[in-house]
């Protein structure tokens, strides 16, 4: 047999019988001791989402082909904003700043009943949360009052869930620009 037959029959051999192959993409289950005690913290603040002026913080990166984005329609089927929102303790954009909300939005809907899939991270710059946060994945339809889910959380936030109580205190039909209250509930 020449030096080649014999390699690519070594080679054959070896990988048909390696861990690799023969692997399982999952583990077996077993029990692990948790904590029996779940934290619940309820959290106020006020969201800035500011698609107008020269320093916006949710910007238009994808818009449906041949789509034009107006004042009249800022959120056609398909649009995707990325966002770096402000958290503040009131809703007066000059007060306290406390975290940013980092993520995007798309528009998802093709219907009348304009709905965002939102994807972002709460994260919290002061207090007793500062360098935590809390991550959303969720359905949101454009309502005044609605409700996103916590899917996670980094920090304090770890492993977190819950949902949050969004009303809008503020909208500009012409320009997009909205402030929110936020009233999250959170287990951890």
């Amino acid at each position: 047999m020449s030096k080649v037959l014999v390699f690519a029959c070594l080679l054959v051999l070896f990988t048909a019988t390696s861990p690799a192959v023969r692997g399982k993409y999952y583990s077996d289950s077993h029990i692990v001791n948790v904590p029996a005690t779940i934290k619940k913290t309820h959290l106020h603040f006020f969201m800035h989402d500011i698609l107008s002026g020269n320093n916006p913080s949710a910007v238009l990166v994808a818009k449906p082909n041949g789509t034009v984005v107006q004042e009249v329609n800022l959120l056609p089927f398909g649009a995707v904003y990325v966002i770096d929102d402000w958290l503040t303790v009131g809703p007066d954009p000059k007060s306290k700043i406390i975290g940013n909300a980092r993520g995007m939005y798309a528009s998802t809907s093709r219907g009348s009943d304009l709905t965002l899939l939102l994807s972002a991270d709460f994260e919290f710059t002061s207090g007793g949360f500062n360098g935590s946060s809390i991550g959303v994945f969720s359905r949101d339809p454009l309502v005044v009052a609605k409700e996103v889910a916590v899917v996670g959380g980094r920090g304090k936030f770890r492993m977190a869930k819950g949902f949050i109580l969004l009303n809008a205190v503020y909208f500009n039909t012409t320009n997009g620009d909205a402030i929110l209250e936020c009233h999250a509930t959170i287990f951890h």
